[in-house]
């Protein structure tokens, strides 16, 4: 007997002759099935299936075949891997030719001005003192400009002495929501969650870091070769780092993640496709019955944004302690103090980090503490604070899903100098935490909420979590926008009790059945 469930030999083959199982026999029409005396089918060929499975045209089929999918796959590759990318911006002629006309303007029109005096004045009472000065400077140089080009120069040469020069028009573009400049000939701009090419350009190398200087300085944080990194914010709160060669091989580059000037609520995120209703109602309680939440998520997926809606919730009358790097929270509450580290200064001294904000704070009377992100050992003193009485703590960190997220609260603390078990530890962390929360960037741009996870204590030496909603892809649509439904588990939430506690408990009950 083969392997195959057949006699060797048997069915006509030779002695030894190895089986073919290759072919089934149609369960239809076969030789038991004939009749006495039918006469023998006209075609000695195989029909694959037999009568009950007959072949189904490639034509007929609703989806694509394999071979089709692979194809395509494969042309995709083909393309990507011949593709001739141009990685330098190219202003149009208008923008050229103003910004060439402005090298020209510029250094006679600092002589008639005086600089102290011009930084006393706003943007539109500068416009105003200027506009003689630049005719009669355009008449000196013999050039003659329309109303438009006038207008156009007066606004380069305001925002290259008063403001960061050509940033000036991507930064009040409300559409864009990164600018990552990579020196003196290319910007790139984030819109809609999709990287593009901008038209913006830099004297030279000196022009940008001078731009770079400005815009650290606002805040009391300076670059240069010594200090050749800096974190630093504009005052409309957006986030800015800067790093100058000779660690940026190309330049001074500048990165700059702007946000929005009106709040993000979680009403709006639900209402973006980021999250589901019963998430966004989740997620309330949650703010509002003073659960401590974890926002973890990859860079630029939108954790800062989500935080900043969580914090909506907070009710009014608790104080609320804010601590960052570099300050980009903007909370919506009345009693709301951000507190900001300090880099050493140049003798290397003076540092005041993360972690010695939060023992300081702790003697500030928080009813919440909130920190920005955490990087390390201060991860420790922020589950001490969750655990010492300060319920509704909330944080940011870096990681690809819930689990790891737990993983790299572990390792945060273990790399510190706390001389503390890793089981303790990993106790410690789920005594803690109440409610992770996943974000994402998809590949079409979009940003989506895509676990809320509970943490529901230990089992032996494992941190044990339950997950309430979870978003399933499903399909993609011909313009390349993901779809997906976010699909609620259907299990009762382990922290109902702190839901009663706040009379929410079957507002939350119902939200994640």
């Amino acid at each position: 007997m083969s392997a195959f469930g057949r006699r060797n030999g048997m069915g006509g083959m030779g002695q030894g002759a190895r089986p073919a199982f290759g072919v089934a026999k149609p369960l239809k029409g076969g030789a038991g099935d004939k009749p006495a005396g039918a006469p023998p089918p006209q075609s000695s060929a195989p029909v694959p299936g037999g009568e009950q499975f007959p072949p189904i045209p490639a034509a007929d089929m609703g989806a694509p075949s394999h071979k089709n999918l692979r194809d395509d796959a494969m042309t995709r590759l083909a393309d990507r891997a011949n593709a001739v990318h141009d990685n330098n911006s190219d202003q149009g002629g208008f923008e050229a030719s103003i910004h060439k006309i402005k090298e020209q303007v510029l250094p006679r029109l600092l002589e008639r001005v005086d600089p102290e005096a011009a930084a006393t004045l706003t943007k539109d009472e500068l416009s105003e003192e200027f506009r003689p000065i630049i005719m009669e400077v355009l008449a000196e140089l013999k050039i003659t400009f329309n109303r438009r080009e006038q207008f156009a120069l007066e606004k380069v040469l305001i925002d290259e002495l008063l403001g960061f020069g050509p940033l000036e028009e991507l930064l009040n573009d409300p559409d864009i929501s990164d600018i990552m400049v990579n020196g003196p000939d290319q910007t790139y701009i984030e819109k809609k969650g999709k990287l593009q090419l901008a038209n913006t350009k830099f004297r030279d190398e000196q022009h940008l870091f001078q731009i770079a200087q400005r815009i650290v300085n606002q805040v009391g944080r300076r670059v240069d070769q010594t200090t050749p990194l800096a974190d630093a914010r504009l005052k409309d709160g957006s986030r800015v780092n800067v790093i100058v060669p000779p660690l940026s091989l190309r330049g001074t580059a500048i990165s700059i993640r702007k946000f929005s000037e009106k709040p993000i609520t979680l009403d709006m995120l639900k209402d973006f496709g980021s999250m589901s209703d019963k998430m966004c109602t989740t997620l309330k309680i949650a703010g509002a019955c003073r659960m401590n939440v974890v926002i973890s998520g990859g860079t630029g997926s939108g954790k800062t944004t989500m935080l900043n809606a969580l914090s909506k919730m907070i009710d009014p009358g608790e104080r609320v302690l804010t601590i960052e790097d570099a300050a980009e929270l903007r909370l919506q509450q009345p009693h709301w103090l951000p507190l900001e580290t300090r880099p050493p200064n140049l003798e290397g001294q003076g540092a005041i980090t993360i972690g010695d904000l939060v023992k300081n704070a702790l003697r500030m009377r928080p009813d919440r503490i909130i920190l920005g992100e955490i990087r390390g050992a201060e991860c420790f003193d922020l589950l001490a604070a969750m655990n010492t009485g300060h319920d509704g703590s909330m944080c940011t960190l870096h990681a690809n899903s819930p689990r790891e997220c737990l993983g790299r609260m572990e390792n945060m603390i273990m790399m510190g100098d706390i001389k503390i078990p890793k089981e303790a530890i990993s106790r410690q962390i789920a005594e803690s935490v109440d409610l992770i929360v996943q974000v994402k960037r998809l590949r079409d741009g979009s940003r989506r909420t895509t676990n809320i996870t509970e943490v529901i204590g230990m089992e032996g030496d494992v941190i044990v979590t339950q997950e309430l909603f979870k978003f399933e892809y499903l399909d993609e649509t011909d313009d390349g926008r993901i779809l997906g439904e976010f699909r609620p588990s259907g299990l009762r939430p382990y922290t109902l009790e702190k839901a009663r506690q706040f009379g929410f408990d079957q507002a939350y009950l119902e939200a994640c059945l």
